[in-house]
C-alpha cells in the first residue's frame, strides 16, 4: 500500500505503517489554485506515537551499532531516490510552485546527500591514546538517540534528507515533521524511504504537521536532538523551549545575501548569476540574492542590464516549460511580500521594476509575483534588512572595497554572500571578511556535499553537510582504563 491509497489522503508513516489522522486538510497547487490531493493533519498525539517508536527501536535494536548496515541502507536510499526522481519533481512542482528546472535542481540532491553520509557512517571514528605508562584513553562517538528534524515548506526533499542523512550515519532513530504545505511530497518522499531494503522499521518516521508536531518533538525529554531548518524567528523559538532539556540543537536560519560586483567583474557571468539568485523557488530559499551592492564604476550598467532582464521573466505554473519562475506558495505570502514592497517605496526605496501581484488573465487564480528591483540610499530600510523571502531585489552601490564589506556585514543574518570580479586576490580577500557561513566567487548556490554550509549569527548554528554534520547527532564518551604494564 502507499501513502495515498488507503484512504485518498497523504498519510504519515510510522513503524513502517501508514498512519492516518481525525483531522484531513487540502493540498492546492500554488499556480492554479485547485484541489490536488487531501491529507491527513498530524498533531501531539502522533507525534507522541512515532518517539514511542523511534525510542524503542533506538533501545532495543543493533541500528545504533552497525555502521555498516547503515551504510548500506543510505546507499540504497540514494538509488531509490535516483529511481524516482522524475516522479518527485514533477509532484514538487506541482505542490510547491517551483518551476520543473528548480524541481529537478532539488530532486537532484537527493542522492549525493545520502551516499556521502554513507561514506561518513563507515568513517566518522574516535580516537586513542596512551596517556600514561599502563594507562589507555578511548574517545568514543556514541549515536545520541532520537533525534527530531523539522524541515520546511521551501525545500522539503532537500532540506529534509539534509538533516535526516547524517542523523542515520551517526546511529539515531528520527522523528520527521514535515510541513502540511507539501504534504503530497512528503508521502511520496515517505514512500520512496519506505521501499529501502535492510531500512528497520521505525528508524524513520514522517509526520505531516506543523506547530503541534514540531513542538512536541522539541519540548519532548525523550528527544535530545533537533536539527531544525526555517525561519530565525522560529529557531529562537525552538533555541527557547528546547533548553528546557538542554538539548542540542542545529539551526539554519533565515538569510538576506549580499550580491557583490566589483567594477572588473564579467557581467555576462555576474548578470545571470544575479538573476537566478532572485528568482530560483521565486525568492523562497534562505540563499536568495536579495542585496545587490555594486560599485559605482559599473552600477548603471548593471541597473540598465537587470531591469531589462527582470523585466522579461516569464512567470507561469511550473510545469509549463515556458516559466523561468514559478508562484509564490499562496496568497497569503503574496500580500505579505507586497506590503513590505509598499513600505519600501514609501519610505525611500526608488523602483526600477515594480513587478508585483498578477491579479488579471488566466494566472489570476494562481499567487504569482513577479520581480521586484528597488534602488535604495539607506541601508537600515527594513526591505534591506528583513528577510522577504520574495523575488525582490535591493541595489546599493559602493565605492570603496572596505565600503562593500561594510554593507555586505550590515545585517544580523550571516548565511551566504556572493562575490564577482575578475581580480585573482580581491574576492578572496573580501571573503575572508565576509561574516557568512558560505561566500561564493564569480557564483551562487554551488552547494557541495564534502563542505559545511550554516551561518553566522542569526543564521543558525551547527553546520548542515560536510564533515561537522554528523557530530549535531553524536555523544562524546571517554573511556579510561588501566591495564597496566607488562610483568
Amino acid at each position: 500500500m502507499t501513502a495515498i491509497e488507503k484512504n485518498g489522503a497523504a498519510l504519515h508513516w510510522i513503524d513502517g505503517e501508514w498512519v492516518d489522522s481525525p483531522e484531513h486538510g487540502t493540498s492546492v497547487n500554488p499556480a492554479t489554485g485547485i484541489e490536488i490531493g487531501t491529507y491527513a493533519i498530524g498533531g501531539a498525539a502522533e507525534t507522541e506515537h512515532a518517539i514511542d517508536i523511534a525510542e524503542r527501536v533506538f533501545k532495543t535494536t543493533s541500528w545504533r551499532f552497525d555502521r555498516p548496515l547503515r551504510a548500506r541502507v543510505l546507499n540504497a536510499m540514494a538509488a531509490r531516490f535516483e529511481a524516482r526522481a522524475d516522479e518527485l519533481a514533477t509532484l514538487l512542482s506541482q505542490e510547491n510552485g517551483k518551476i520543473l528546472r528548480d524541481a529537478q535542481f532539488e530532486v537532484g540532491m537527493a542522492a549525493p546527500v545520502l551516499r556521502f553520509n554513507a561514506a561518513l557512517a563507515l568513517t566518522d571514528t574516535g580516537r586513542s591514546s596512551q596517556v600514561q605508562a599502563g594507562r589507555l584513553g578511548l574517545m568514543v562517538r556514541d549515536a545520541a538517540g532520537v533525534a527530531g528534524v523539522i524541515a520546511p515548506w521551501n525545500a522539503p526533499v532537500a532540506l529534509a534528507l539534509r538533516s535526516i542523512a547524517p542523523a542515520l550515519a551517526a546511529g539515531t532513530t528520527t522523528v520527521v515533521s514535515l510541513p502540511v504545505q507539501t504534504a503530497q511530497t512528503n508521502a511520496l518522499i515517505a514512500e520512496i524511504i519506505a521501499t529501502t531494503p535492510e531500512l528497520p522499521k521505525g528508524v524513520v518516521n514522517i509526520i505531516n504537521g506543523g506547530f503541534a508536531t514540531g513542538d512536541t518533538i522539541v519540548r519532548s525529554s525523550r528527544v535530545p536532538v533537533i536539527s531544525f531548518t526555517g525561519s530565525t524567528k522560529t529557531g529562537k523559538a525552538i533555541m527557547s523551549n528546547a533548553s528546557a532539556n538542554l538539548k542540542r540543537v542545529g539551526l539554519e536560519l533565515g538569510g538576506k545575501a549580499p550580491m557583490i560586483i566589483f567594477d572588473d567583474a564579467d557581467l555576462d557571468v555576474a548578470i545571470p548569476k544575479v538573476v537566478a539568485a532572485l528568482t530560483v523557488f521565486a525568492g523562497q530559499f534562505c540563499m536568495t540574492g536579495s542585496r545587490l551592492l555594486v560599485q559605482s564604476g559599473v552600477a548603471e550598467k548593471v541597473r540598465e542590464a537587470l531591469a531589462s532582464r527582470l523585466e522579461e521573466i516569464k512567470v507561469g505554473p511550473g510545469l509549463d516549460p515556458a516559466s523561468e519562475m514559478g508562484p509564490i506558495i499562496d496568497k497569503k505570502n503574496v500580500e505579505r511580500i507586497d506590503g513590505l514592497v509598499e513600505d519600501a517605496i514609501a519610505t525611500g526605496a526608488e523602483v526600477i521594476v515594480r513587478g508585483g501581484p498578477i491579479t488579471d488573465g488566466p494566472l489570476a487564480a494562481g499567487s504569482f509575483y513577479r520581480p521586484t528591483l528597488l534602488a535604495v540610499t539607506d541601508p537600515n530600510l527594513p526591505i534591506v534588512q528583513s528577510e522577504v523571502f520574495g523575488p525582490v531585489l535591493c541595489m546599493e552601490t559602493f565605492e570603496t572595497e572596505a565600503e562593500a564589506v561594510a554593507l555586505a556585514n550590515n545585517s544580523e543574518y550571516g548565511l551566504s554572500a556572493s562575490v564577482f570580479s575578475r581580480d585573482i586576490d580581491l574576492p578572496l580577500r573580501v571573503a575572508l571578511q565576509l561574516e557568512s557561513g558560505t561566500v561564493w566567487i564569480n557564483d551562487w548556490a554551488a552547494l557541495q556535499d564534502q563542505f559545511e554550509e550554516g551561518g553566522y549569527k542569526a543564521s543558525g548554528q551547527g553546520r548542515m553537510r560536510g564533515f561537522a554534520v554528523i557530530d549535531d547527532f553524536i555523544e562524546f564518551k571517554h573511556i579510561a582504563f588501566t591495564p597496566g604494564l607488562p610483568s
